[in-house]
């Protein structure tokens, strides 16, 4: 990925990489590296093991599992962009 790419990102690669889902990291039913999560709509983290979602807010990511339970049953498509302020 580019500099440029990178700028437009709300938080960086590097962090991206590091951070997981806190409440999936906490079972053993998802392999060896559980809770990895996927930048969608340049603005929310996606597990795709626990099905949580966490939004970015003014350029933080919201990790909270109460936060992330308030849209697990929410399609990614239907996710709102901005997410909205908890």
């Amino acid at each position: 990925m580019s500099e440029n790419q990178n700028k437009d990102l709300p938080i960086s690669p590097d962090l991206l990489e590091i951070l997981r889902c806190p409440l999936a990291v906490q079972s053993d039913q998802y392999g060896d590296d559980p809770g990895r999560l996927e930048l969608v709509h340049n603005c929310w983290l996606v597990c795709a093991d626990s099905d949580l979602k966490y939004p970015i807010i003014d350029g933080i990511p919201v990790m909270l599992i109460e936060e992330g339970m308030k849209w697990k049953d929410t399609l990614v498509k239907d996710l709102p962009v901005p997410p909205p302020k908890p």
